[in-house]
């Protein structure tokens, strides 16, 4: 039997087996011992492809590089021999029995994360009343299996040193659990851990991999401390700038620097989870900055996080952030994942388990995917809510192989009010986890804080983590803006508001309006036109903003109207709610469609924003044409606000007599966690659970899927002992397959706007993983996520093209314009361009 792990495309040398075990072994107790745990993700490593050890897969090998060099050489079907099983059955076999409860659940822990390292973690009691896990480690039969055992531990590591390196495990996960608070439920730990086990093997496998691939020595881990030291003292530079500044004796500016040495001292402060409650306009991205680097250098922190509702933030705050730190090389833009991935068990490939098996080879476009480095490892990251998130609980390798990386780091959480309702409790969860076992500290950013502890599993902090002293004081100079309720008592057409829009421009110079969809943007747009005349003969051009267009096109557009406003020319922009949060712009005049009060509050944070005038107008209008059916969070808030403006209408002093105030946001957060009570822990409505019970309650939640598999089995002695005697009884897969930030899964589509078409064309030839690993990430500004609905009427009207084996969907030419972004029913001139 030959001993073949891999066989690199370029020269067909051999990795064996042992060294890529042994090498993995080593990355994976790198990324381990963070949370103290080296030994525990290390055995992970080691154990992982030890069904690798035989002939079957051997010949598989083999089988699979002749046909990768020669087509009429019938090629294996990939995913054919499971090399994934015998690891995780190992441990089973070894320590499942052990007197050592930790033992025992190690075996569990590591055994998941072992025979699920090419699909998704395995339910150990699931909906369809089988047990994945016990599938794999009892059931399963390996023909080869002790042929494969006993050359492991001749090549790799002999049984007794390996009865000590899980002892060794034992003693880490043992400490683990004792870092729990007295009411943290068991499972939750365990939940955690495996998936921090998870996410150090799959990263560690295909780093390994990788670098074996493309003939690469072991990269050294960058020292961030000196950058981070570096990058300070730039930031301190630009910062005495404003000090400099002719308009720096302003009440605001002054406050500003004051809020922003605040962030310096309190950065001296151990880890922990903190809030930072600048009001909008208050110099928030460089103040959580500022407090990021001087906390990760004192606390030796391995990198700086930022986490944004929108994408459009990203690009802003990234490239305001390089140009100030002078550097391009180690900030990175995670806007979403480019490669598309199947999330139906249905569409799955059915070789066993739907596992995609990695054959051992980078031939294909496909396989070199698997491979591109996608990990989080850069000092500074900008990703988004829904990427953070779905790092830890969707169904996804790619997502999850990130989540170590997510440890001993800096996370700060712009604009935080607008984590998704129904995954309030996951997240608060999650932040505990990362400040209590990872190592890491947090920062929650917004000018509306959240009322985050109106729901059951709240965040762990104590009552004194808000980094701005003052704050009243702070919040009532910031006041720039009133509101004008235009929505209690009467609605707006399209026609009625572009009329409005009209008279308001006899008054300002520049007004923006934010609508609560795509739709009625674009009907708003088009009734206005390209440009408006006012009553002077002045051409007032018209700007439109949505997620139709990609971030690098809304970007562009963004600079066009700053440069109207910089010259104090008359603008109107027209946009959807993308514009509030993080886009430092000003408009003299804001009309908002009534929604939640904290859009209503972000939108307010657009005008007069540098208090450029004494006090300008934020209109809130009910817009009849708004289809908010399938939006229920602004469609509940909006009814939260009505109520309370009618409040005011009755009591002006109702609310703190402003709906802007501490009192109100708080009031409003109050009712809408009530009213939205049953959503907080995620429920499923398919399975009649929360994806909570699924991930770490035991008891009444998810015993019915435990006790219904015991029933069913009881005539199975051997069966039924094994079901009693597993710790761990969760539903893992089950809940990563019904998670999913936003309600209607999205899919991200390459555009053929400006660099994008250069992009689209080079995915198309193909390329090495390091040139994939670089287009990818180069696309991400040229990406539109567009709903299941939207790409089927793509596909339909025939602007819809695919690239590297259909993995990767772009658009084609003619589908998408200049004004409006993806053009769905592809009506423009097509192009030339073909996938």
């Amino acid at each position: 039997m030959r001993s073949i792990a891999h066989i690199r495309a370029s020269d067909k040398q051999v990795q064996t087996v042992e060294a890529h075990l042994l090498g993995v072994c080593k990355l994976a107790e790198k990324y381990g011992e963070k949370l103290g745990v080296k030994h525990v993700t290390g055995l992970a490593g080691l154990l992982h492809d030890m069904g690798k050890y035989t002939n079957a897969f051997a010949d598989y090998i083999l089988a699979a590089e002749a046909a990768a060099n020669n087509p009429s050489v019938s090629k294996p079907k990939r995913g054919s021999v499971d090399h994934s099983t015998a690891g995780g059955k190992l441990l089973y076999d070894l320590f499942h029995g052990d007197k050592s409860p930790y033992r025992v659940v190690l075996a569990e822990i590591v055994g998941n994360a072992i025979i699920s390292h090419h699909s998704y973690l395995k339910d150990f009691f699931g909906p369809e009343l089988e047990s994945d896990y016990l599938k794999r480690v009892i059931e399963k039969e390996l023909e080869e299996y002790e042929q494969s055992k006993q050359t492991f531990f001749e090549h790799v590591i002999g049984e007794k040193d390996l009865n000590a390196y899980v002892d060794q495990a034992a003693v880490e996960l043992e400490q683990y659990l004792n870092k729990g608070a007295d009411n943290e439920p068991l499972e939750l730990q365990l939940m955690f851990l495996t998936k921090l086990t998870f996410s150090a093997l799959i990263d560690a496998d295909r780093t390994n991999t990788r670098a074996f691939e493309m003939n690469l020595p072991d990269e050294p881990e960058l020292d961030v401390n000196p950058l981070f030291h570096t990058y300070y003292d730039r930031l301190l530079k630009k910062v005495h700038t404003f000090q400099s500044a002719k308009d720096a004796s302003k009440r605001i500016n002054r406050l500003r620097h004051e809020m922003s040495e605040q962030c310096d001292q309190f950065a001296e402060q151990p880890p922990g989870i903190r809030t930072l409650s600048i009001p909008t306009g208050g110099g928030k991205t460089f103040a959580s900055l500022r407090y990021a680097l001087k906390h990760a250098f004192t606390f030796h922190l391995k990198r700086i996080i930022y986490i944004v509702p929108y994408t459009t933030i990203i690009e802003q705050n990234a490239a305001e952030i390089r140009k100030i730190l002078e550097d391009d090389t180690h900030i990175l833009e995670h806007h979403s994942n480019v490669v598309h991935e199947r999330r139906d068990r249905k569409e799955a490939p059915t070789t066993h388990n739907e596992d995609q098996e990695l054959d051992g080879l980078a031939v294909t476009q496909e396989q070199k995917l698997e491979l591109v480095k996608d990990n989080w490892d850069a000092p500074i990251i900008f990703t988004t809510m829904v990427q953070f998130l779905n790092v830890f609980f969707t169904k996804s390798s790619r997502n999850i192989r990130r989540l170590h990386n997510v440890c001993e780091a800096v996370l700060i959480f712009d604009e935080v009010q607008k984590v998704p309702t129904s995954c309030i409790s996951l997240f608060n969860l999650t932040l505990n986890f990362l400040r209590n076992y990872g190592g890491s500290s947090i920062v929650l950013c917004t000018a509306t804080q959240p009322a985050l502890d109106y729901v059951e599993h709240k965040l762990d902090m104590s009552q004194n983590e808000e980094i701005i002293g003052n704050i009243d004081d702070v919040i009532k100079e910031f006041t720039r803006v009133k509101l004008i309720d235009k929505a209690t008592g009467e609605t707006f057409t399209t026609d009625k508001l572009a009329q409005f829009v009209d008279d308001a421009l006899n008054e300002v110079q520049s007004v923006l309006v934010i609508l609560n969809t795509k739709s009625v943007v674009k009907a708003l747009c088009e009734q206005l036109g390209d440009q408006v005349v006012d009553e002077q003969g002045t051409v007032i051009p018209v700007y439109h903003l949505s997620t139709y267009m990609c971030a690098a096109h809304r970007n562009a557009i963004l600079e066009k109207v700053k440069q109207h406003l910089k010259h104090k020319e008359k603008v109107i922009c027209v946009s959807t709610p993308l514009i509030e949060a993080g886009v430092d712009i000003s408009f003299e005049c804001v009309i908002r469609s009534l929604a939640g009060l904290d859009s209503i509050a972000q939108a307010a944070g657009r005008c007069n924003r540098h208090r450029e005038h004494n006090m300008q107008n934020v209109y809130i209008i009910d817009h009849a044409e708004e289809n908010l059916k399938q939006l229920e969070e602004i469609r509940k808030g909006k009814a939260i606000v009505s109520i309370m403006l009618k409040d005011m209408v009755c009591d002006p002093t109702a609310h703190g007599g402003d709906l802007l105030s501490r009192a109100a946001i708080s009031r409003y957060f109050q009712e809408y966690y009530m009213e939205r009570a049953s959503d907080l822990d995620y429920t499923v409505p398919k399975l009649s659970k929360s994806l909570t019970s699924l991930l770490f309650a035991y008891g009444n939640d998810t015993d019915g899927y435990y006790q219904a598999y015991l029933q069913q089995r009881k005539k199975q002695p051997q069966m039924e002992d094994a079901i009693r005697s597993l710790c761990i009884k969760n539903s893992y897969g089950t809940a990563a397959e019904h998670f999913k930030v936003i309600e209607d899964l999205t899919t991200p589509v390459i555009v053929p706007y400006g660099k994008g078409k250069e992009i689209i064309a080079q995915l198309n030839g193909g390329g090495t993983i390091d040139d994939l690993t670089d287009l990818l990430r180069s696309a991400q500004p040229f990406t539109v996520n567009l709903y299941e609905y939207d790409i089927r009427r793509m596909d339909q009207s025939g602007g819809l093209g695919s690239c590297l084996d259909g993995k990767v969907l772009v658009l084609k030419e003619g589908a998408y314009n200049d004004t409006f972004g993806v053009d769905i029913e592809n009506d423009s001139k097509m192009g030339f361009l073909n996938s």
